[in-house]
């Protein structure tokens, strides 16, 4: 019995290691994914080129920002850029982000980089580009902006109620439809506050130029003007109606941009931001969902691409209130309201967005040759905006060719 027990183990064991050398040598079958899983996580890298340095502290620092919330937001995208590529240059920074960094995407965000980024576009046709401030479009190449007009008219009406000289100071860079809009709604706010206040511009050439900015600030308040705007990439002009406040002679200023009444706490009423960051969070998810579409984005006040103040958190300066809720004026759909009343409900009108809301663009709109460009009952289309190369009635001069 003993000796047929030790047979019946021995055999067990060499059983259970026969089956076990021969599990070892079978092929397993592959697992098989189920549809739409992956082995890795899909990612996104984007590029972006700015015009100007980060830190001006105005239109390449606020895209920056944008950028940097929509990397914080999504783990799935990479994100690198490259600042002061000046717009001569741009053709070759896109090539290395396309062949070097082998970028996904492409944003960029300057005007004057629209015809090479037509140009990537037809030379890299798997990837995708997005150009701020542009018109043109390809299959693999859209446009985006987020547009500040509303919020200069609402500076205007400020500008206007608070100049006591009625004279008013604009520096810009560019001589483009763009800038021609902003200073257009900024000087029709002014109108509506203000009947008698003309708005005086003075050109820079340059997006980054803030020893040219400052000039020209200087200039127009030497020729009598206490209050200025600007379309400038830093806080320049800002920091000239402080020291000019600072000495005692009150200069009322608006940021751009990015929140610069930190350069200005005596100086800057409000101003107009923009806020990138929603764009890039809508463009991005489309893109890595397979759902974008090169369509032009233009997007304003009711979408949240803008904001009106000198910081994100106040929507005019707590200073200049009680001034601006002083000031009273005859308005055609409010009647006798303060100028500060008036701001924020125009700003609620334009915030809520659709077709029978506000518009600073509304008729009768003269030129200052004394042409109707929009008449009564109408109002400027979006085409007509984004074309727009008049000033109106109260801008003095003409713009440059």
């Amino acid at each position: 019995m003993k000796l047929m027990k030790r047979i019946l183990i021995m055999a067990t064991m060499l059983f259970i290691a026969f089956t076990m050398v021969y599990a070892g040598g079978k092929q397993e079958a592959p697992v098989k994914e189920t549809p739409g899983t992956q082995t890795e996580e899909k990612t996104l890298k984007a590029g972006f080129i700015y015009v100007g340095p980060i830190g001006d502290y105005g239109w390449s620092h606020a895209h920056d920002v944008g950028r940097q919330y929509v990397e914080d937001k999504f783990p799935w995208l990479d994100t690198i850029y490259v600042e002061s590529v000046s717009e001569g240059d741009a053709s070759r920074i896109i090539d290395r982000m396309v062949q070097e960094e082998k970028c996904d995407v492409v944003f960029t965000t300057s005007f004057g980089y629209m015809d090479d980024t037509l140009a990537a576009g037809e030379k890299y046709p798997d990837t995708l580009f997005m150009h701020c401030s542009g018109f043109k479009r390809t299959d693999n190449v859209g446009t985006y902006f987020g547009d500040l007009y509303q919020m200069y008219y609402l500076n205007g009406l400020m500008a206007g109620a608070l100049t006591k000289t009625n004279k008013i100071g604009y520096v810009a860079a560019f001589p483009i439809s763009e800038l021609v809009r902003h200073i257009d709604a900024y000087a029709l706010g002014i109108k509506a506050a203000n009947p008698e206040a003309e708005v005086y511009v003075k050109w820079t050439y340059a997006w980054y130029g803030p020893d040219k900015a400052r000039e020209a600030a200087e200039a127009l308040i030497a020729e009598g003007c206490d209050t200025l705007a600007f379309t400038e990439d830093t806080p320049a002009v800002i920091e000239v109606g402080q020291e000019h406040t600072s000495r005692g002679d009150q200069i009322y200023t608006f940021s751009h941009y990015s929140p610069m009444q930190a350069y200005g706490e005596d100086s800057v009423v409000s101003g107009q931001l923009a806020n990138w960051g929603v764009m890039y969070e809508k463009i991005l998810e489309d893109m890595y969902n397979g759902t974008w579409t090169n369509e032009d984005l233009w997007w304003l006040l009711s979408e949240k691409a803008v904001e009106l103040g000198g910081t994100f958190d106040q929507k005019i300066n707590p200073l200049f209130v009680d001034e601006l809720k002083a000031a009273m004026v005859d308005d055609p759909d409010f009647g006798t309201i303060s100028v500060y009343d008036l701001v924020m409900k125009r700003y609620d009108q334009m915030a809520a967005g659709g077709p029978a809301e506000f518009d600073p663009f509304e008729g009768p709109v003269y030129d200052n040759k004394g042409t109707l460009q929009v008449p009564e009952g109408n109002r400027a289309s979006k085409g007509d905006l984004l074309g727009i190369m008049y000033y109106v009635d109260n801008v003095v001069g003409d713009i440059p060719q």
